[in-house]
């Protein structure tokens, strides 16, 4: 039965509410000792993290499917996910329990995505832990990767789809950002196919931009021009 249809309790309600917010990402959402998942994300979690499946109001009809990991432990329950190419949205209680005045708030405190890592527990010292990005213009294929943990970047663009591909498939990335308008796009189809079961996370399209792109490096770098990086004329990458 949808969530929808449910009789919800005001827990219920506040879960379904933030979870809302993160469709794409599995929902730890903390009671307690323990990080809890419900619905979808339970029965994606306990069968990727091995651990049980049981059910919210047993008694129901229409029970809720539920797991959990205890908050000491949770580390490691989230670095097993990510490494499976999930993504985690963690839900902290922000007000102490004992002072709330009726159901405690809670709010994502951060998102974990395969890409955007950088504790050492879930990194491989041995290797780059890239997040990619690909766009494509009316005649060119822009790439750009990024590795948090080390500050490497790397941008590059070519007008031969089939090199942009090996080049990807070379970088081998732990997660892929794509601008949403592209999920009906042949070459992209190609692209997601080859990757098999990285993440992928989608964009607005204004998020690719040019001019705005360019902005966030020039900030981010304190230059007027990228040309000291060699990429100021590379508008795709």
């Amino acid at each position: 039965m949808p969530a929808s249809d449910l009789k919800t309790t005001p827990m219920m309600q506040q879960y379904l509410s933030i979870k809302e917010k993160y469709p794409d990402a599995i929902l730890f959402y903390r009671m307690g000792d323990f990080y809890e998942m419900f619905f979808e994300d339970a029965v994606v979690a306990a069968k990727a993290l091995e651990i049980t499946l049981t059910s919210r109001n047993k008694q129901d009809k229409a029970s809720v499917p539920m797991c959990g990991v205890p908050f000491r432990a949770a580390q490691a329950y989230i670095g097993r996910l990510i490494n499976g190419g999930f993504k985690v949205a963690v839900c902290d209680q922000v007000e102490d329990p004992a002072t709330a005045k009726g159901l405690v708030r809670r709010e994502v405190v951060r998102v974990i995505t395969p890409g955007m890592v950088l504790e050492d527990s879930f990194l491989d010292e041995k290797s780059n832990n890239f997040v990619l990005s690909i766009t494509k213009t009316q005649d060119r294929f822009g790439l750009a990767c990024l590795d948090i943990s080390t500050g490497t970047f790397r941008v590059t663009e070519s007008g031969n789809g089939r090199g942009i591909l090996e080049e990807i498939l070379r970088i081998s990335p732990s997660e892929v950002v794509l601008p949403r308008i592209t999920q009906p796009d042949p070459f992209y189809d190609e692209i997601r196919r080859a990757l098999g079961e990285t993440a992928i996370t989608f964009l607005d399209e204004r998020d690719f931009a040019f001019a705005r792109s360019r902005q966030k490096l020039t900030e981010h770098f304190n230059t007027l021009t990228l040309e000291g990086f060699g990429c100021d004329h590379l508008k795709a990458a």
